[in-house]
């Protein structure tokens, strides 16, 4: 069975037993219900308690229980074909170069993580009609000036 397979029959559980995202996340617990997800979607991995949580909540063998805790191949071809995918590389593409210069004149001459990030959603009504409200918060990486002699800033954060 491939790590694709895999989530193909977790997906297919998931119909069957008529599980919500929600009630799943609730189920194997311990992480961020984006964590979750994104492992059974074949995006990222679960720890041993985890993956043993979730094999027994979909009732999975031990070798896809296993599956589970491996690091997979991560990502997809650019750009995104889903809409609401492609709406998130959007707003990076026009937002992303303002986003940068707030950023880098706020912390410096670095990065925001995508791997030490915190993502949360909540729906907000509106009579508009409801609207999605997201917060994303990654670690500041400045980036490291090798070679820098003394009285040289080592790192990229911001200079007062």
């Amino acid at each position: 069975m491939t790590r694709v397979e895999l989530t193909e029959k977790i997906l297919d559980i998931k119909r069957e037993k008529n599980f919500t995202w929600k009630h799943i996340c609730a189920e194997i617990g311990g992480v961020s219900d984006t964590l979750i997800v994104g492992a059974l979607l074949g995006q990222m991995k679960l720890v041993k308690p985890l993956a043993a949580k979730a094999a027994a909540l979909f009732g999975l063998s031990e070798t896809e229980e296993r599956m589970l805790n491996e690091v997979p191949y991560r990502g997809t071809a650019m750009p995104p074909t889903d809409p609401l995918i492609y709406r998130f590389y959007e707003m990076v593409m026009v937002n992303g170069p303002a986003w940068k210069a707030l950023i880098e004149e706020e912390f410096g001459d670095g990065i925001m993580s995508a791997i030490d990030f915190d993502f949360d959603f909540e729906r907000q009504p509106n009579p508009k009609g409801d609207r999605v409200k997201i917060s994303m918060s990654g670690k500041f990486l400045p980036y490291k000036y090798y070679g820098a002699e003394q009285g040289i800033p080592e790192y990229g954060f911001k200079e007062e």
